[in-house]
């Protein structure tokens, strides 16, 4: 045994001792992430091929009833516990009220009654909103050019009727109109559907970063203006606080932050004021972005990713949704 020596001065303090070796610092993660942790959206067509390539999104395709049903049965196999559906219809079926948008055999009750009927134990969450199916683009009713608020709040409420009796487990008004939540809850109540959850994106921010997925679902070529006369302002935080009040006094199970990587501020905020269960969308752009670094060869992959969303668990996210959520869940399942 060699003889004690004591130094003249030595740090007391070495935070580099709970860093020093791989199981010291997975036991003392103040933050983990898991496949339970996501879910993955997924784009539906109506067209005949299985697969389509979306240009904008590299990696991602609009998928088929059939292929949204395999999809489900794999997001069930990497422990992902939800997937999230949004369509792209044809400009056929598009008007100015969204008409499509409550036909009870259109693309999003079909793809749900097929996912359940196959999968029943994958959550299935539906976007509620008009966008997808108006010759506008909008979210809403227009009339005289102007996005009317409590004329829309019936169609909505409709829809979010038709996708709970397809047998959605969660509906998710992203549409920002005021009242929805209240119009909605009220609607799945009177008709039977209490159970059915929903989560309301609650701060939804007029973005940039919207672009290819509104590629994807078909509405940017038809969208006419822009969206921030209902989404948020992004210069605004205490808005983003009233608006997730008013939607759970309105009776929201949990919210959405949207965007969320350019947002976490708002996150943390929401998750310090409110103890509800908070989710956060990796939008489109956001992905986009990340996979073209990817690409070209300026950003590690997993790395880069896991670290983007351990960032939304760290500002106090319940779940996220991000497009890379399989080839997440297959990295953590190794």
């Amino acid at each position: 045994m060699s003889k004690l020596v004591f130094p003249a001065s030595f740090p007391l303090t070495r935070g580099r001792r709970l860093r020093s070796q791989p199981w010291v610092r997975r036991l003392v993660a103040e933050t983990t992430l898991t496949p339970a942790d996501l879910v993955w959206p997924l784009i539906l067509h109506d067209g005949k091929a299985d697969r389509v390539p979306v240009a904008t999104l590299p990696g991602v395709d609009r998928l088929s009833t059939a292929a949204a049903v395999e999809a489900a049965r794999q997001a069930r196999d990497l422990g992902i516990p939800a997937v999230a559906l949004f369509p792209n219809i044809d400009d056929a079926l598009k008007d100015a009220v969204g008409t499509e948008a409550t036909n009870p055999d259109g693309l999003v009750p079909e793809t749900l009654r097929a996912i359940k009927a196959a999968v029943p134990e994958i959550g299935v969450i539906t976007d509620v909103a008009l966008d997808c199916y108006t010759d506008h683009g909008h979210d809403g009713i227009v009339e005289d050019g102007r996005i009317v608020n409590d004329g829309s709040l019936e169609r909505l409420a409709e829809q979010a009727f038709i996708h709970a009796h397809a047998g959605a487990d969660v509906v998710a008004p992203s549409d920002m109109m005021d009242g929805r939540v209240q119009a909605i809850r009220e609607a799945l109540e009177a008709n039977g559907y209490q159970n059915v959850m929903i989560l309301s994106y609650a701060a939804k921010y007029a973005s940039a970063f919207y672009g290819p997925y509104r590629d994807a679902v078909g509405s940017a070529r038809a969208l006419i203006g822009d969206k921030r006369t209902y989404q948020m302002d992004p210069a605004n935080s205490d808005e983003a606080l009233r608006e997730v009040a008013m939607d759970l006094a309105e009776g929201a199970d949990a919210v959405m932050v949207k965007p969320g990587t350019l947002y976490l501020d708002i996150i943390q905020r929401v998750r310090d004021t409110f103890s509800v269960p908070i989710f956060a969308y990796q939008v489109s752009g956001e992905y986009a972005m990340m996979q073209g670094a990817i690409d070209a060869g300026w950003l590690d992959e997993e790395r880069a990713i896991l670290e983007s969303l351990g960032a939304f668990k760290r500002a106090g996210c319940s779940g996220v949704l991000t497009y890379f959520a399989p080839r997440v869940a297959e990295w953590l399942n190794r």
